[in-house]
């Protein structure tokens, strides 16, 4: 009887062992026949898929300039020298998922970064972990990225040798979504950033701000959180932002705020909460914002408004245990202000339209008081100072006459 082909006298089992790796992978491994990422990088061809596994792998830098998609399967840990950007990312269509980047020394000559997105579009970070870092995740020049589901902790230096936790330069149509960022300088920094989504990120005990960002227009930073920044958050010179169901929380210090909004215009503040700063929101120049359906409670202040804003609009909102509800530096007003609920307010609806029948004039005495001469506030919680508020509201003198609240709702909304 004649054989039949060899291949059928060998053990299927034996096949499978000895398989060859999946066509467009490479496997970075500590014990494999590829040991770092850099050279991962160097043997791929575009579109190439990398999977690095578990283990801890010294190396650096790392130039990613080719299309690829580079998985940590494990949590690996690419953990530079200390004294360059650990991956520098230069091809469009990059994606990195799953690892974590470690150790880099701050420099102050260079923007060095745990990853850096240099003129690129339409890469992808996601799930990974940046620490101990100067700058942890950095774009400049980019368009149309996603950083998503990424956890990014600082060594909490002093501010002057921190960089930021989440850093962009001028790059549009970006996502942030779901991030989480501590122990750097600012939390989020943007610079002349152009239509972008903030959403769902947490920012938190950062040296200066949780958020900042200047000359960048037509972004919508919703549903994220701003908690014990050092200074809080700083927005300026800047339109046509919505900031929406955000949370603004224990921003505490001589100069912290919840939001401090400089010379934005033609912005929308919405369903937002401030509770526990020491300001909860301050606008200071610009104009013609939509500020609404806003909660403000347990603040020092819970809004200051500064004479050269105007054209704002006040509805909606709520204030709730503040020191002080609204403080100005005018006996002028040029905002309006209309159906917001007041803890303090006493009047009465007999029409029963649920809006107040008599204006609410939410500038206390005191609080001018307070803003020419600041250890006055040693008197807050004194008789004196009940005497002179209930002085001031029969007898308006000192308060801005046009600064009241119109419509005064009588019942806090839901």
């Amino acid at each position: 009887m004649r054989a039949g082909p060899i291949i059928a006298l060998v053990p299927i089992c034996l096949l499978v062992a000895v398989a060859p790796a999946a066509a467009g992978e490479i496997v970075v491994s500590p014990a494999g026949p590829v040991r770092s990422l850099a050279e991962a990088v160097r043997l791929a061809s575009p579109g190439e898929r990398i999977l690095v596994r578990s283990g801890t792998y010294e190396e650096g830098p790392i130039l990613v300039d080719k299309r690829l998609e580079i998985v940590g399967e494990g949590r690996p840990v690419i953990h530079g020298r200390g004294d360059y950007t650990i991956i520098l990312v230069t091809a469009d269509s990059v994606v990195v998922r799953g690892l974590v980047i470690a150790h880099v020394e701050p420099s102050y000559v260079e923007d060095r970064a745990g990853i850096k997105f240099d003129h690129v579009r339409g890469c992808v970070l996601e799930d990974s972990e940046i620490r101990d870092g100067f700058f942890g995740i950095y774009a400049a020049q980019s368009e149309g990225c996603r950083f998503a589901g990424n956890f990014v902790n600082g060594p909490h230096r002093r501010e002057g040798a921190s960089g930021n936790a989440i850093h962009l330069w001028n790059c549009k149509h970006m996502v942030l979504r779901d991030n989480r960022v501590s122990g750097h300088r600012d939390g989020l920094y943007f610079e002349f950033v152009v239509a972008t989504l903030i959403e769902g990120n947490v920012s938190t005990e950062n040296a200066r701000y949780g958020l900042h960002f200047m000359f960048s227009d037509s972004c919508t930073y919703r549903e994220n959180r701003f908690v014990r920044n050092g200074a809080g958050i700083a927005v300026m010179y800047t339109r046509r932002i919505v900031v929406e169901r955000n949370r603004f929380e224990d921003n505490r210090g001589p100069a912290a705020y919840g939001l401090l909004l400089k010379e934005i215009s033609d912005s929308r503040l919405a369903d937002n909460v401030f509770r526990a700063n020491t300001v909860g929101l301050l606008l200071e120049g610009g104009g013609r914002n939509d500020v609404r359906g806003n909660r403000f409670i347990d603040n020092g202040w819970a809004l200051k408004l500064m004479a050269n804003s105007v054209e704002n609009r006040f509805e909606g909102n709520s204030f709730a245990g503040n020191s002080f509800d609204l403080a100005t530096n005018s006996q002028s007003n040029y905002s309006t202000f209309s159906g917001n609920w007041w803890d303090r307010y006493d009047g009465y609806d007999l029409n029963r339209d649920g809006r107040g029948d008599v204006p609410f004039r939410p500038v206390r005495l005191f609080s001018l008081l307070v803003m020419q001469n600041d250890p006055a506030m040693l008197l807050l919680r004194s008789f004196f100072v009940d005497l002179l508020d209930a002085a001031e509201r029969v007898l308006p003198v000192l308060t801005p006459e046009t600064l009241v609240d119109s419509a005064p709702l009588m019942e806090r909304p839901k």
